[in-house]
C-alpha cells in the first residue's frame, strides 16, 4: 500500500480554474473521503490522482513517487466508478480477471486471485453470471472485485453508491468499510452524501468551489466546523443559523436576533459582547420545553426513532430533532430552548468559526 500526497494542485480549463492550490494527504492505509456539493472539484481531483485528468500545476505523489507525468496504468491505482463499467458480454469471473489477462498472468494465478476476491465479496455463487443477471449491489461488488485482484497501492472510489436505493446504500457502506478493514488499503472516496462521509471516513476533506474548507475526523468536523458552510453541509438535518448581536442581559449572555428574540449563550461568548455574529446550533441540541422561546410548528416529520420539527420563531425557520413522541400539531405553539454550551459562534461576514 502507499500514501497519497497532493501539493498545491491546480486544475484549469483554459481561463477557467476549477481547483485552486489544493493540498491534502492520505496516509498509508487510511480511508479518506472527499465530500462537497456538486461542482466543488472533488471528482476532478480524484481523476487527477488516477491520471484521467492532467494536472495544470502542483504535484501528486503516490508512495513517494511524483506521478504527474505517468499514465494511469503506471500509477498502481484501481478505480471503482459510479457506473460500474462492467463488460456486459463477459461473466463475473471474466470481468474480474480481465486486467490480469492483459498483464499476462498465468491461468492459475488469475484463478487464485479471482477466487480470493470473490470470497472477500461473497461473489462465489455468481462467478458464472453476466452483469444483466445481477442486482445493483452485486454489480458494484463485481466492480470492487475487479479492483481487488490487482493488489493496487491505492483504491479510488468515484460516488460508487449513487445508483443504489437507500437500503442498499446503507448495506454497501458497511461492506466497503469492512473491505477497508480487511485489506488495510489506502482508499480515497468521493461522494456528495455527507452521511456516507460521516459513517465511512477516517478523515473527511470538505470541499467547496475548488478549495478545501476543512480536513478532520468525522466527529471533529461535526462538533467543530471551521466555518458556517461546513456546519451547514455536514449533518442531517442541517445546522440552524441565527444572526444577531451578543449582549449581556440580567447577568446572562444572550444573542439578540433581528426580531428581538433572546437566545441564551455559554460563557465562551463573553469575548464577543457587542459584536454582530451568527450562531449555529444542531437540531438535536434544541429541546421542546414549557416557557422556552415561543415557536410555531410548521411541519412534523416522524421518522420512527426521532421526530423532525420544522418551526418558526418570529419568521426565523428552525429545525428541532426530538427523540420522544410529541403531542403537537401543525400550527401549534410550543417553547424551545437551545443548549447554550452547544451553540457555535461564527463571524457574520466571513462565516469563520469564532468559538
Amino acid at each position: 500500500m502507499a500514501s497519497v500526497t497532493i501539493r498545491n494542485a491546480v486544475k484549469a480549463y483554459g481561463p477557467m480554474q476549477v481547483l485552486h492550490g489544493v493540498s491534502v494527504a492520505a496516509r498509508d492505509g487510511e480511508f479518506v473521503v472527499l465530500v462537497g456539493p456538486s461542482g466543488c472539484g472533488k471528482s476532478t481531483l480524484l481523476r487527477m490522482i488516477a491520471g484521467l485528468e492532467s494536472i495544470t500545476d502542483g504535484e501528486i505523489d503516490i508512495g513517494g513517487r511524483v506521478v504527474n507525468e505517468l499514465e494511469p496504468k503506471e500509477r498502481d491505482i484501481a478505480m471503482v466508478f459510479q457506473s460500474y463499467a462492467l463488460y456486459p458480454h463477459m461473466t463475473v469471473r471474466d470481468n474480474m480477471a480481465f486486467s490480469l489477462k492483459l498483464s499476462r498472468k498465468s491461468k492459475q494465478e488469475i484463478e487464485n486471485e479471482v477466487r480470493r476476491a470473490a470470497e472477500i465479496l461473497a461473489l462465489e455463487p455468481l462467478l458464472d453470471r453476466y452483469p444483466r443477471q445481477l442486482s445493483g449491489g452485486q454489480r458494484q461488488r463485481v466492480a470492487m472485485g475487479r479492483a481487488i485482484v490487482r493488489h493496487p497501492a491505492v483504491f479510488l472510489f468515484d460516488e460508487p453508491l449513487s445508483n443504489l436505493d437507500a437500503k442498499l446504500r446503507v448495506q454497501m457502506r458497511g461492506e466497503i468499510k469492512a473491505l477497508h478493514s480487511r485489506l488495510k488499503a489506502t482508499m480515497i472516496y468521493v461522494t456528495h452524501d455527507q452521511m456516507e462521509a460521516m459513517t465511512m471516513a477516517d478523515r473527511i476533506v470538505v470541499m467547496r468551489a475548488g478549495k478545501i474548507e476543512q480536513i478532520g475526523s468525522p466527529l471533529e468536523i461535526y462538533d467543530h466546523p471551521a466555518n458556517s458552510f461546513v456546519g451547514g453541509f455536514i449533518g442531517s438535518p442541517s445546522m440552524n443559523f441565527v444572526d444577531g448581536t451578543v449582549v449581556e442581559e440580567g447577568g446572562r449572555l444572550v444573542l439578540r436576533d433581528v426580531s428581538g428574540t433572546l437566545w441564551p449563550l455559554g460563557e465562551k461568548a463573553r469575548a464577543y459582547v457587542g459584536r454582530s455574529v451568527q450562531i449555529g446550533v444542531r437540531p438535536e441540541h434544541i429541546r421542546v420545553i414549557e416557557g422556552g422561546i415561543a415557536a410555531s410548528v410548521l411541519n412534523i416529520e416522524p421518522t420512527g426513532s426521532e421526530t423532525h420539527l420544522q418551526v418558526e420563531v418570529n419568521g426565523q425557520p428552525i429545525v428541532v430533532v426530538v427523540h420522544d413522541r410529541l403531542a403537537a400539531a401543525v400550527g401549534a405553539s410550543i417553547g424551545i430552548a437551545a443548549d447554550p454550551d452547544r451553540v457555535t459562534l461564527f463571524d457574520q461576514q466571513t462565516g469563520v468559526r469564532l468559538s
